[in-house]
């Protein structure tokens, strides 16, 4: 069986375990307990290692979806994930501006250790207040359109929507293997 690892990473409340639950043919690992911090004012919830689910796209082919906690005291659990990752997403809610300097500093985090396909995935566009592609970009300090990895709307909640910014990341991972 070969087995493409990716990494589902992002701020709190993205949507990181609901993306992995959305899309995965088994039952979702999960780690999620009781939010007690400040987390606990936006969800009751919050993953404290990692989530785990599978999707098996061709006959001796699946993908394993590893998803990281969203909060930099587990930052630990990104290293040890990010490391053997084919690719990762990173989700950030779009109506969370305050969020955002956080998601730079998680993909500065991740472009430290690795350098991989990855995409960003914005959550929650439909909410008010939420930030456009462009905007997010520049808060992201992604300033060249292009250099820049693809962003794409993605609705945690819905297969189609999780499918289809998979089948994104797979086109940056090809494109990435035909380039070298």
């Amino acid at each position: 069986m070969e087995i493409l690892r990716i990494v589902v990473t992002g701020t709190v409340g993205a949507g990181k375990t609901t993306f992995i639950r959305t899309i995965s043919e088994i039952d979702v690992v999960d780690t999620d307990r009781r939010a007690t911090d400040e987390v606990a004012e936006q969800k009751r919830n919050t993953t404290v290692a990692f989530d785990f689910g599978r999707l098996t796209f061709a006959p001796g082919q699946a993908m394993h979806l590893y998803g990281t906690p969203g909060q930099s005291r587990f930052d630990f659990m990104w290293d040890m994930l990010i490391e053997k990752a084919h690719a990762y997403i990173l989700l950030l809610d779009a109506n969370r501006p305050q969020d955002f300097r956080y998601g730079r500093r998680i993909l500065a985090f991740m472009n430290q250790r690795v350098q991989i396909p990855m995409i960003i995935g914005l959550t929650h566009m439909d909410c008010p207040g939420a930030w456009d592609a462009e905007n997010v970009a520049l808060a992201l300090g992604l300033l060249d359109p292009a250099s820049r990895p693809p962003i794409v709307t993605v609705n945690a909640n819905e297969k189609e929507s999780v499918f289809e910014t998979l089948v994104t990341l797979i086109e940056q991972l090809m494109g990435t293997a035909a380039v070298k």
